[in-house]
């Protein structure tokens, strides 16, 4: 009795958020609903799963076949992502040549099928893949984009946060699987631990960067509803976080708000560019640290992981002896097929699917030029975010926080390629659309508000050492 009053309960309070979140003044278009409904499947379970009826991946051939349910409900969602983009004003020619790289990128990984084992796969799973800068550009060509990037996180929290509380409370079967070793590990809605990290870590953003929004923002302030539903959603941020027990997403998040915090120092207002240069010269210090001082023994011992990262420099190892082309790898997403992927799971285990490493699943499927194409994407995506600062310090900063935590969850996980929410994020923070850093709304307001503040107070500070020294 009580599961079904929870879920009741559950129910309720989700339709309650959507409610009230439908009735804002600001409310976005409704084709958010399409990149909404393709990041909730990516971040959690696939249709099939939802309704009980995936396939057995027994097999390699098993792994590769696929859901023919999951491929018409992703191909709906593409098709509509498309119609959505192709009825909006968007200058093909400049966003084709702003983000050069990103479609150079797409272009390398089809032509793959050359030397691919499996063509007619990596077709199927390039076209899927497609979906994701679609999804991006459905958001990013609202004509709000920042506003519509922060709804569709959003309204993902309402969803993912809740249900992954509900499974976990009073659907144990549904919220756990396990270890080799034969110990749990929670997954909420999702269908391993990670994937409850994840969606605790894209819900932080939001969170986080709401809370900086309207504590900045003179005419927006919380009222008593808001401070209950974010007191609510934070406080089962913080127990599942604890549940999911992935450092990985905890390590991003702290990182993200740490990068948030330092957008919002006084000595950054004059100049908010200036914090790329910031972080460059703050990765280079840590990583002189590191080799003298052995910081990354320190971290995990701080995080609770030991030295292999919980096995995964086993896998590492074990993948890196494959032989693979060095230059152009064996073909996108084409490694984990065939006799190799039956071969790791005779060495690793049954069921492991990627490298848990994005650059090096990068340089297993696409060798070094598809790894030089991922640095080079985000390295331009940080050159648009630096002139995107000086025009919306609060969508910039957004969009280097994406950068920043992609960046760093892939040092173990990988997610530079199909369905996963952190690739949608990367995309979200490089892609740069045609008069997307002109489009200030009345809810970004706040970050000229914010930069004058900055500078005011830098100028009060400055006249205050002028007079003391003066003394």
């Amino acid at each position: 009795m009580l599961p079904i009053f929870a879920t009741c309960s559950c129910v309720a309070f989700i339709a309650y958020l959507f409610w009230t979140d439908l009735r804002r003044p600001d409310c976005p278009s409704k084709a958010l609903w399409v990149p909404l409904a393709w990041m909730f499947l990516a971040g959690s379970r696939w249709v099939s799963s939802w309704l009980n009826a995936a396939p057995t991946l027994a097999s390699a051939s098993d792994y590769a076949e696929g859901s023919p349910l999951d491929r018409a409900v992703f191909f709906g969602l593409i098709v509509a992502g498309i119609l959505i983009v192709s009825r909006r004003k968007v200058d093909w020619t400049k966003l084709f040549v702003s983000n050069k790289w990103i479609i150079l990128y797409f272009l390398y990984c089809v032509a793959s099928m050359a030397w691919s084992d499996e063509p007619f796969i990596l077709i199927k799973r390039w076209f899927k893949d497609l979906g994701n800068p679609i999804m991006a550009l459905v958001i990013l060509t609202e004509r709000r984009p920042y506003e519509a990037v922060m709804v569709v996180l959003r309204r993902l929290a309402f969803l993912l946060l809740p249900l992954s509380v509900l499974f976990i409370r009073y659907y144990p079967e549904l919220a756990r699987s396990y270890r080799p070793d034969g110990s749990p590990m929670y997954t909420g809605v999702g269908h391993q631990k990670n994937d409850l990290g994840l969606m605790c870590l894209m819900s932080g953003l939001y969170l986080f960067g709401e809370l900086l929004r309207r504590r900045e923002e003179a005419h927006q302030v919380f009222t008593r509803q808001h401070k209950i539903v974010a007191v609510i959603l934070a406080a089962m941020l913080i127990w599942l976080l604890h549940m999911s027990d992935s450092q990985t997403s905890v390590a991003c998040l702290l990182t993200a708000v740490a990068v948030l915090l330092l957008g919002r120092m006084p000595f950054m207002a004059r100049r908010p560019s200036g914090i790329i240069g910031v972080l460059f010269c703050a990765a280079l210090v840590i990583w002189l640290l590191n080799d003298v001082l052995h910081l990354k023994e320190f971290v995990l011992s701080f995080l609770g992981r030991n030295p292999t990262l919980t096995n995964r420099t086993e896998v590492w190892q074990t993948l890196e002896a494959f032989a693979v082309n060095p230059v152009v790898g064996t073909g996108f997403m084409s490694f984990w097929t065939g006799e190799r992927l039956e071969r790791v799971w005779r060495l690793l285990g049954a069921g492991i699917n990627q490298a848990h490493n994005g650059y090096l699943e990068q340089y297993l499927n696409l060798g070094y030029i598809g790894v030089a194409f991922i640095v080079i994407i985000m390295l331009s995506g940080l050159l648009s975010v630096r002139r995107h600062l000086n025009v919306d310090p609060a969508a910039g900063m957004m969009r280097l926080c994406f950068i920043v935590s992609a960046a760093l969850y892939n040092f173990t996980e990988a997610s530079f390629y199909g369905m996963s929410d952190m690739w949608v994020l990367l995309l979200l923070g490089c892609l740069e659309v045609p008069g997307q850093s002109q489009v200030q709304s009345a809810g970004n307001s706040w970050s000229a508000h914010q930069t004058m503040q900055g500078k005011a107070r830098f100028r009060a500070a400055r006249i205050r050492r002028k007079e003391l020294l003066s003394s």
